[in-house]
Parts: C-alpha cells; sequence; structure tokens
C-alpha cells in the first residue's frame, strides 16, 4: 500500500533504522537531520511504495554509503552524491530508473534512500536485501541468490563518478569497491545493484521501512509514558532482551574501510557478570560470562537503557548504560546458501550459527 512519508515520520524512522542497524550504517541523526531538510525544501513528502507497484520491467537501485561509519560522522557528504550515481547509471542503460530502493534498513542508509527519492522525485519501494545492516556487498540476498551486483557506481564529493559494468563475483566488486571507497576518502555514495523490477519483487525482504516505523514508534511511546524501551522493542522485533549493564571497555579501530573491534558490559549488582560483543560496522556475535547467546545474522542491537536510543559503534564509549537486544534475522537470511555468506564464519569465526531460543529458522 502507497503511503507518503513526512516529516513527523522522520524522527521514529530514524530510530528504528538505528536499532535495526546492529551498531552500523550511518549515524542516524546526521541522516535525519538531512532528511528533514530535503522534505522542508521539497514539498514535505516522500512516496513509500509496495515492491509490487514497481513494473516487471522498470528498473530500480538501491541507494546507500559504503564505509566505515567512524569517517561518515566526520566527511559529511556533498549532497547530491546520490543524484549524481543513480543519473550515471541511467545513462550508462539509456534507460530512466522507475523507484528508489534501500540497500540496507539499518542506520543512516535506512533514511538516504527517501533523500534520494526526494532529490530524484521518485518513490521508494518499502523493503530492503539485508533486513538490517551488513559490512560488505555480497551480503544482501540478491548477491546471495545469484543475481549480478553490477552495473554499479561509486560517486564522491568532488562530483567524481565510477561505473563498475562488469564484475565475475560479488566479492570482487566487494574488494574492488572498498578500494575505490578508501581512495575517495574512506566514504562514497553507493548506487548498487540495478535491478529489474521483477528481480526485485523475487528477492527483496519486504515491509522492513515498516518495521523501522513501528521500532520508533514504539521507542517514543515507552518514552511518554516513562518506560524502559527494551522489553517492547524486543517485542515488535519478535526478540528479546539479552542483557542490561554499563560499559567498560571498548577497543575500536579503523581498518580497510571498517570500524572493527569488541566491547565489554558489566551487569548491574553482579560485576562477574559480563557481556563481550565483537563487532564489523555491526554487531557480529555476543558472549555471556563466555558463552555465545547470539551470533549473526541475528540482529544484536544496543540501546540506550532509559531512553532506548540506538548506539552505533562509533559512539560506544565507557560508562554507557544500555540494554543489548537480540532479535531473529529474517528466515530469508538463514538458508544454507545465505549462512554461507552472512553467517559467523564468513567474518572469520568459527563457530556455529546459533539461532535464539523461540526462533523458528
Amino acid at each position: 500500500m502507497q503511503r507518503n512519508f513526512t516529516l513527523s515520520d522522520s524522527l521514529p524512522f530514524a530510530i528504528g533504522c538505528g536499532i535495526l542497524g546492529t551498531g552500523g550504517g550511518g549515524n542516524t541523526y546526521i541522516g535525519r537531520t538531512w532528511l528533514e531538510s530535503e522534505l522542508r525544501k521539497r514539498g514535505g513528502s516522500v512516496r513509500i511504495i509496495d515492491a509490487d507497484q514497481v513494473p516487471d520491467d522498470g528498473y530500480v537501485c538501491c541507494i546507500g554509503t559504503m564505509g566505515a561509519p567512524t569517517v561518515s560522522n566526520e566527511k559529511l557528504q556533498q549532497g547530491d552524491e546520490f543524484v549524481i550515481a543513480m543519473r550515471a547509471l541511467e545513462e550508462h542503460i539509456g534507460q530512466p530508473l522507475s523507484a528508489v530502493l534501500c540497500g540496507e534498513i539499518g542506520g543512516a542508509n535506512g533514511i538516504k534512500p527517501l533523500i534520494c527519492g526526494l532529490q530524484m522525485g521518485l518513490p521508494v519501494v518499502d523493503g530492503d536485501p539485508m533486513g538490517r545492516a551488513f559490512p560488505e556487498l555480497q551480503m544482501d540476498t540478491y548477491a546471495i541468490n545469484g543475481l549480478s551486483l553490477c552495473p554499479m557506481a561509486l560517486s564522491d564529493a568532488h562530483g567524481n563518478v565510477m561505473i563498475f559494468d562488469k564484475m565475475d563475483s560479488p566479492y570482487r566488486v566487494e574488494a574492488y569497491a572498498r578500494a575505490l571507497t578508501i581512495e575517495m576518502g574512506g566514504s562514497a555514495a553507493l548506487a548498487m545493484p540495478l535491478l529489474r523490477g521483477r528481480d526485485m519483487k523475487a528477492n527483496i525482504i519486504r515491509d522492513t521501512m515498516t518495521l523501522a516505523q513501528r521500532i520508533g514508534d514504539v521507542v517514543l511511546a515507552e518514552r511518554k509514558r516513562g518506560e524502559e524501551p527494551a522489553e517492547a522493542v524486543a517485542a515488535v522485533g519478535n526478540g528479546h532482551v539479552l542483557f542490561r549493564g554499563k560499559i567498560v571497555d571498548v577497543e575500536r579501530r579503523t581498518v580497510k574501510g571498517f570500524a572493527r573491534g569488541k566491547l565489554k558490559l558489566v551487569g548491574f549488582g553482579d560485576p562477574n557478570d559480563t557481556l563481550e560483543i565483537a563487532f564489523q560496522n555491526e554487531n557480529l556475535i555476543a558472549w555471556r560470562n563466555d558463552e555465545i547467546v547470539a551470533t549473526v545474522p541475528d540482529l544484536i542491537c544496543i540501546i540506550g537503557l532509559e531512553d532506548g536510543e540506538p548506539i552505533g559503534t562509533e559512539l560506544l564509549r565507557y560508562g554507557l548504560r544500555v540494554a543489548v537486544l537480540g532479535m531473529p534475522a529474517p528466515k530469508e537470511l538463514k538458508t544454507a546458501r545465505a549462512l554461507n555468506v552472512v553467517g559467523p564464519k564468513a567474518f572469520g569465526y568459527d563457530v556455529p550459527f546459533l539461532p535464539m531460543a523461540g526462533d523458528l529458522l
């Protein structure tokens, strides 16, 4: 069902995107501020449509930012990079786009397709190929199911744009695009992949923009009631609260275009009750007292204990009082084929994927 996204939707949507980002996807405050500016400047609303409203033969393309969140917070965009990349692809194929897609619903990358839709006068499809955020380009349902990620485009703040016309594998796309992103300053606008409507419909995870909005609405409702939001948010995502505690240690570094590291939390009232989380832009594995309690692709989300504000990996610091949520990933990410690409072993951890209690594969 088509709906108009307006200024009043921006705060809850940004909160929901931040939580679904599992620590990555870019800072939602920066993305929301930009979106609200575009809404005020360009008529006040952008259309969100169902995937089935896109013609089978129409062209659509995902939009987002590639690079480390620690870089994108400080290296702001010029503002027209998405349109430059999308117009370059339109010229490359000699056809106009029918709609804008979200590359990942997590973090600011869930917000930026709305900005691009406003700037281009195009609707945005309610869905994405991850249902969360992931750090590498091959980690989406399009690539997992054998679709090519090319042609694709990267553009920077200086108006430079590069099109990758053909690559022999999604992993090659990731390697080449990551190297170019580093040369572009560690953060670049990404338009990828260019798809026909029929291929998008067969592979997209539907209604994730609506889910982000619902999560944000719950957070704001719990704040208004003066209640801690963690349980209510986890319930919307069919998950549960993994831990409540204080961050006592953070190890974080920017390496080869990623924010990598580990954090440690201590439970309230029990210094021997600990939770450790490893991350690569996004939170990957959580250990409670040295036993694994959640693994990628399931969502490990860190929020402020009192206000439910999502906390990205670039904002983690000593002393923060947080709740850690676990929410099951979409079923499309838990097939054997998908787990080869987005499971723990894909990130270098020799541990099995452990579905959360109550999760149905």
